[in-house]
């Protein structure tokens, strides 16, 4: 399957669901772990950066460009599905450059974030429309690009601010948004206001995937979630053995 068959199979994946069927996008950190979750069936798998940088030692945010898209290019080449991948901002790449990193990689969907990391900050919301607007340009329908809307995460409450970039981003040729840690109970009004399908983070001790489709969530995503999740298990295997299992 070429790569714009990949993304156009990916795009598919978020339009005519059901809202308790929303799309479940695994985020895996490795190539052990995409195959884990490609053979149990999911139609797609995605990256978090968060996941990633813990498995090559690094804190979130920290791992180098090239690491990580070396990274996505494994996971990429250990499945057959598509694979969407989280680049953080950008990496400080032109938007030509992130596009053909991405393609080298292989992956065909991408998160993109409007937090700037020098400053810890939002961007502007016209320029990172604008920046969006260059991505979309370089890659035409071969990415299916997830635009990250970092004001809830910032610790903005305004609807209508998450509203604004929302139909900034769409406009810029984005396919889906990604209102990071909007709350549950907002979820319906956002739904329903947005021009794109949402994507949601499912958290521990939140509602279940499907609770958040039901919500109004089309696509739901882990973060470092299930990563955090593998290790706690691995941590209590390695206890285990450290205290005299026998088996």
């Amino acid at each position: 399957m070429t790569a714009a068959a990949r993304a156009a199979t990916l795009r598919a994946l978020h339009h005519d669901r059901r809202p308790a069927d929303p799309l479940i996008l695994p985020n895996v950190w490795d190539a052990a772990s995409a195959r884990v979750f490609a053979n149990a069936g999911f139609p797609a798998l995605a990256t978090p950066s968060a996941g990633i940088a813990a498995s090559l030692g690094y804190a979130d945010g920290e791992t180098p460009a090239d690491e990580m898209f070396a990274a996505i290019a494994r996971i990429v080449r250990a499945v057959d599905v598509p694979v969407t991948a989280d680049v953080e901002a950008g990496y400080g790449l032109s938007a030509g450059e992130l596009v053909g990193r991405l393609a080298e990689a292989g992956a065909v969907g991408c998160n993109l974030e409007d937090s700037d990391h020098a400053t810890g900050a939002l961007r502007d919301p016209q320029e990172q429309a604008d920046w969006l607007a260059e991505v979309r340009a370089e890659a035409g329908e071969a990415l299916v690009v997830n635009a990250r809307i970092d004001t809830f995460l910032r610790g903005g409450t305004d609807l209508d601010a998450a509203l604004e970039r929302a139909h900034r981003y769409a406009a810029a040729g984005a396919d889906c948004l990604y209102p990071i840690l909007a709350p549950p109970e907002l979820l319906p009004e956002l739904a329903a206001a947005a021009p794109l399908p949402l994507n949601a983070l499912a958290k521990a001790g939140g509602p279940a995937p499907r609770e958040l489709g039901a919500l109004g969530a089309t696509r739901i995503t882990f973060g470092g979630g299930l990563h955090h999740a593998a290790m706690t298990t691995l941590a209590a295997e390695a206890a285990r053995l450290r205290d005299g299992a026998d088996s």
